[in-house]
């Protein structure tokens, strides 16, 4: 016994013949007044073969030569039941069609031919065994069943010739679509390798591109043909920019979005991919000529939580282009973009802050170098004149010299101050060992002490306790640049500090002068024509701790530096990206 997956369509056809034979066979006798105990049982014998016939078939099963056994079967039962019920002269003779119709199913001309003269065979020993009157025309029924032999062996093979090219044009199918499916699967898991393996935002893009219209299109005969277009907008400055594209012309590469439109708009808004049919007359991507022989085409957002990256766009002439296995496959290749696009965005900005904090230190230096020359270098010249001096008025004029070397120990003792200064500033001990406020305060006193000028400080330990010891030494670099700046720069006589609580888990820093004050709108458009950093220092100090900085200031009327600190991520989540809906 063998069984299969699949159905044996020629099994199924030949049990459908013998049920419509045995339902003829059974109204014939029924209307004959012949369906009588001797004829019931042999036709039971033949109802119960087709039942076992049927239910194999059922089961998608076959006996060890199963064609071979099921034509003799038949031409047995048929054969003994046409003997029984009297042979040509019985209401049920044309049973012997049973076997021929069964020879032509399973071997088609020669199966039924075989039959027929099988049959015609059992029809003349019959008439010869009842007598010759009857001879000619039992050798008529014999040559006539040839004939139906002949036609049904035709048949069954015009059939079964018709059965067998939908079959393989059904594997074929099912091949090619097996075949789509795994070179679908291929690209995918090519595109995830590929996309784990870079941290370059190029080969991303192209990768996702790539991978993209390989997926839509496994099949290499296709691909070569077809005119789908793609893209990945990225946003940079506030602005929607091509990143990388597939058949856009080197105009569109230049075209900017602002995503306030149409259908970026709308995939901005909702989140939720987007299938359009009327891309050429979007009032924004309808300026991309790439997309004006486009019919449909399909975007998806680049987005992970509140941050949007951009968008990956698909699109193409015909209209019924994305199917829903496209759509499926564009939703994978999206998603494992938006990873692949965070990854490197983590790696680019870890690159910048590299090359940051580089620039951070060598500005350290070269601020330390300004200092040292404006400061205790100029002293320690003016200290070795004044020696010098003194040296030669001791001859001379021994109470000068004696007046000079009090102005020469003073000046000694204003650069140790000063050079102490820097060395706080440069490492405050005193906030790793007592706290942000008690550095602010030893801040204070030294720049009373060096350069006269008058810091208030005030912190709220509500404010202060909730912050680590990394925050706090770049709150307290804030206040030094800005305290630093506010002399330098304003000639600010009193600075007042301020920390407090602004709103719920979130820190307010504030440090006010009365100095000159400046215009915040023009320092800023002219601020990269300027070699002090002081600003920028502002800025991204005040990134480090996730803050906000504000600069509120006008010429005679002093500046104010206002930076907003979360103190949880909530509260930060809050302050960038404003309250949930």
């Amino acid at each position: 016994m063998r069984r299969y997956d699949s159905p044996y369509l020629a099994d199924w056809f030949a049990v459908s013949l013998r049920w419509i034979v045995l339902i003829g066979v059974v109204v014939s006798l029924g209307l004959g007044r012949q369906l009588t105990n001797s004829s019931a049982w042999p036709l039971a014998l033949i109802i119960l073969w087709n039942l076992t016939i049927t239910t194999l078939a059922s089961l998608n099963a076959r006996m060890t030569y199963h064609r071979r056994i099921s034509l003799a079967v038949d031409l047995i039962l048929s054969g003994g039941f046409f003997w029984l019920e009297g042979g040509l002269g019985g209401p049920a003779f044309w049973i012997v069609l049973l076997p021929l119709l069964t020879g032509a199913i399973y071997f088609e001309i020669w199966g039924a031919l075989f039959a027929a003269v099988m049959s015609g065979t059992l029809i003349i020993f019959h008439s010869l065994n009842r007598g010759s009157g009857d001879l000619s025309f039992a050798i008529t029924v014999a040559l006539g069943l040839i004939g139906f032999s002949l036609l049904f062996g035709y048949l069954a093979d015009r059939l079964l010739s018709h059965m067998r090219k939908n079959r393989d044009l059904w594997l074929d199918t099912e091949d090619k679509k097996s075949r789509i499916q795994s070179e679908r699967l291929r690209a995918i898991y090519e595109l995830t390798s590929t996309l784990a393996a870079t941290l370059s935002y190029k080969r991303v893009l192209d990768t996702a591109l790539d991978m993209g219209a390989s997926a839509l299109n496994p099949d290499p005969e296709e691909a070569v043909t077809d005119h789908l277009v793609g893209a990945v907008l990225l946003f940079k400055g506030g602005m929607l920019r091509i990143g990388s594209a597939r058949r856009f012309t080197n105009a569109d590469m230049r075209v900017t979005f602002q995503g306030s439109e149409g259908i970026l708009k709308k995939l901005f808004d909702e989140g939720d991919p987007i299938l359009s049919n009327d891309i050429g007359y979007d009032p924004e991507l309808g300026r991309v000529i790439a997309l004006r022989n486009c019919t449909t085409a399909y975007c998806f957002p680049l987005r992970s939580g509140f941050n949007i990256y951009g968008a990956l766009l698909f699109a193409h002439p015909a209209p019924n282009y994305f199917t829903s296995d496209r759509q499926d496959v564009l939703d994978i290749i999206g998603r494992q973009a938006v990873i692949a696009i965070q990854n490197a965005r983590l790696y680019q900005d870890l690159v910048e802050e590299k090359e940051r904090m580089v620039e951070v230190h060598e500005e350290a230096r070269k601020k330390l170098a300004r200092d040292l020359h404006d400061g205790p270098t100029q002293s320690v010249a003016a200290m070795a004149m004044r020696i010098n001096l003194a040296r030669r008025m001791i001859v001379k004029d021994t109470a000068g010299a004696a007046d000079e070397l009090v102005k020469i120990e003073e000046l000694a003792h204003r650069t140790v101050k000063e050079i102490r200064h820097m060395l706080f500033t440069l490492r405050p001990l005193i906030l790793e060992s007592q706290g942000l406020e008690a550095a602010l305060r030893a801040m204070a006193d030294k720049m009373h002490e060096t350069f006269s000028q008058e810091v208030t400080v005030k912190v709220d330990e509500r404010v202060s306790s909730q912050l680590e010891m990394g925050k706090q030494g770049v709150v307290f670099y804030i206040v030094e640049e800005a305290v630093t700046n506010a002399r330098k720069h304003a000639s600010a006589t009193t600075v007042a500090v301020t920390l407090r609580p602004f709103e719920t888990n979130l820190g307010l820093l504030e440090i006010a002068d009365n100095g000159v004050g400046f215009d915040v709108q023009s320092m800023n458009e002219a601020y990269d024509k300027r070699s002090s950093l002081g600003m920028i220092n502002l800025r991204e100090r005040s990134e480090l701790v996730n803050g906000l900085l504000h600069i509120d200031s006008a010429p005679g009327k002093g500046t104010r530096v206002q930076v907003y600190i979360p103190l949880t991520e909530e509260a930060a989540e809050r302050l960038h990206h404003g309250p949930k809906k």
